[in-house]
């Protein structure tokens, strides 16, 4: 099903050029205490880290998997509002109590996955409407890839085949976590993700990665602005080179790029304006089963509807696209304040664009989603 939104008012081998394109930059920073209503959304830091792989920063230290997470507190409180970064706020993160005590009860949980260059905080804006719903929400911030750390890494952005393991890790320790394992139903779990997010989610899924294929679409008259250096990290592939002539022992796992991560723990899912849809293989796709939530901008020039969204939903059969004229890729990040409409690009909507509006709408769906799979009352 495909519904068209009316405009809203008021090295080869260097991945085959994965030139992954999404998110913006970002701070991890709290305003001041808001003097409004209580709320009742809590929030809470994960740190965790995956012995099984090695952090980029060191091969002696184990890779990082943090996360924030917004889930219903067992009682409303006045929050903190968070802005990004606070002393000069570009993105609105919204209200939530930091370290509430959970609600009683047993939580579904959906595990959120940013764009290239973004972080978690750019999904609180889903986050809270999830927590809000009942649900337990917690966000990645994928390693080497995130502007929650200091400095990016070429891998980050090339190997991207870490980031549905980063989902599936996270889980896990979620699940195994004291302070969450009486709260979380584990028969209950889905995954939503932005951009490369999207990707990352639909890996999770078993969409598998056959590099040869996106090589021959980006060759191809049909190639997509996927296919081009991404504003976020436009030295990715020099200083990927670089990197392996310094030490060859940072070369990616010939096997690893075509695994397949899907975790059958995921039971639904919802992917926002997906990029590099082109580079997962056809038969791949077609073996999703799990409900799959598609919402994409029409006017998405980072990743063209056409070449992606659409792929998506014509090769998943349990699939539902829906579509928001008019609408850019970014609108899926956290609405701006009026410093960062004017300064920041992907601030910047179309004069018919209510990003606050299609937040609304695009939560709405994305939990209605979620609720039919879930039964939530």
């Amino acid at each position: 099903m495909v519904r068209i939104n009316a405009p809203w008012s008021g090295a080869l081998f260097l991945l085959a050029g994965l030139f992954l394109l999404s998110a913006c930059d970002d701070s991890r920073v709290a305003g001041p205490e808001a003097a409004q209503s209580p709320v009742s959304i809590g929030m809470m830091r994960l740190d965790y880290s995956d012995p099984a792989r090695p952090s980029w920063a060191s091969r002696d230290e184990a890779r990082p998997v943090n996360a924030w997470i917004w889930y219903p507190a067992a009682d409303a409180a006045v929050a903190e509002s968070f802005d990004i970064p606070s002393d000069k706020p570009v993105f609105i993160g919204g209200r939530a109590i930091r370290d509430a005590q959970i609600a009683p009860g047993r939580h579904p949980l959906i595990v959120l996955s940013h764009g290239t260059g973004g972080s978690a905080f750019q999904m609180m804006w889903l986050g809270r409407r999830l927590a809000e719903a009942g649900y337990v929400a917690a966000a990645i911030d994928h390693h080497g890839n995130t502007a929650a750390e200091d400095e990016f890494d070429p891998r980050g952005f090339l190997y991207v085949w870490e980031r549905p393991r980063d989902i599936s890790f996270l889980i896990s320790e979620i699940l195994a976590d004291p302070q969450f394992s009486e709260s979380l139903d584990s028969q209950r779990i889905g995954a939503a993700g932005f951009s490369l997010g999207g990707y990352s989610v639909t890996a999770t899924l078993g969409g598998r990665i056959d590099l040869e294929r996106f090589a021959a679409f980006c060759a191809s008259s049909e190639a997509d602005n996927t296919c081009l250096p991404q504003t976020e990290y436009p030295d990715v592939e020099e200083d990927l080179e670089a990197l392996l002539q310094s030490d060859p022992s940072a070369a990616p796992e010939k096997e690893a790029s075509a695994a397949s991560y899907r975790d059958d723990r995921i039971k639904a899912a919802a992917v926002m304006a997906p990029a590099i849809v082109q580079m997962f293989s056809d038969e791949s796709l077609s073996e999703i089963d799990a409900p799959l939530l598609i919402l994409a901008g029409q006017a998405d020039e980072v990743a063209p509807v056409a070449t992606n969204a659409q792929r998506l939903a014509d090769a998943v059969s349990n699939a539902e696209m829906n579509i928001y004229s008019d609408a850019g890729h970014y609108v899926f990040l956290n609405a701006c304040t009026s410093r960062g409409k004017r300064y920041v690009p992907v601030c910047k909507d179309a004069s018919s664009v209510d990003r606050v509006a299609i937040h609304e709408d695009a939560a709405a769906q994305i939990e209605s989603h979620f609720d039919s799979v879930f039964a939530m009352e």
